[in-house]
């Protein structure tokens, strides 16, 4: 088997979108025709009512992601697409862990725990607690190791949420272009031609 491509690295990919069904099929079918594996996948909504953020992470060449990015900002109800490295965004990801509650009780400090590892119970009961803890994966995956001596009974974690550090928000831009353009009536895909002027960040 050759050897990956040196330049391969994480990216985050951006998506601002409208919200219609099917199109989080059709922007996956993308990716697993290039057999491309996506390690974490978040749809939410997005700072402009209506408008929703999709934060994908791959790993892959800059030249892939670039042509990803366009292949996806075809799609008629996609705005405007970004891809970043992690240095260029703030990201976390939230993850949460049962144990058996006599247990970890027993044999483990537990508030030492919490304070090493960022986390916090969430929940207590007689036969298991819940840990949370928010952080980069490497952060998670430490309280992982830290409670499977002592019987992790589940573990799960959220999909990467992302915030471009150089990005001034996508509001904004929208805003100023409809200053420079009044209308009247809105109409629909009325600024489809002008997506570049109007999203770039």
């Amino acid at each position: 088997m050759s050897p990956e491509p040196a330049d391969r690295q994480e990216y985050n990919i951006t998506a601002y979108t409208e919200n219609q069904v099917g199109l989080l099929n059709r922007i996956a079918i993308i990716f697993s025709r290039r057999k491309i594996n996506i390690e974490s996948l978040n749809v939410s909504p997005s700072e402009i009512e209506g408008i929703h953020r999709f934060n994908i992470v791959i790993v892959e060449t800059e030249d892939v992601v670039h042509k990803l990015a366009k292949q996806i900002e075809k799609q008629v109800e996609v705005l405007k697409v970004y891809f970043n490295t992690n240095a260029d965004v703030i990201w976390q990801e939230m993850a949460l862990y049962k144990v058996p509650t006599d247990v970890i009780a027993e044999k483990v400090l537990v508030e030492r725990l919490l304070r090493e590892n960022g986390a916090r119970a969430v929940v207590i009961r007689k036969d298991y607690t819940v840990f949370e803890t928010t952080g980069h994966r490497e952060e998670t995956d430490n309280l992982i190791r830290a409670l499977q001596p002592y019987g992790l009974i589940e573990f799960v974690r959220s999909a990467r949420i992302a915030i471009i550090k150089a990005s001034d928000g996508f509001h904004s831009k929208l805003s100023e272009f409809e200053r420079r353009e009044p209308s009247e009536e809105a109409a629909e895909n009325e600024f489809l031609n002008d997506r570049d002027a109007v999203f770039t960040m």
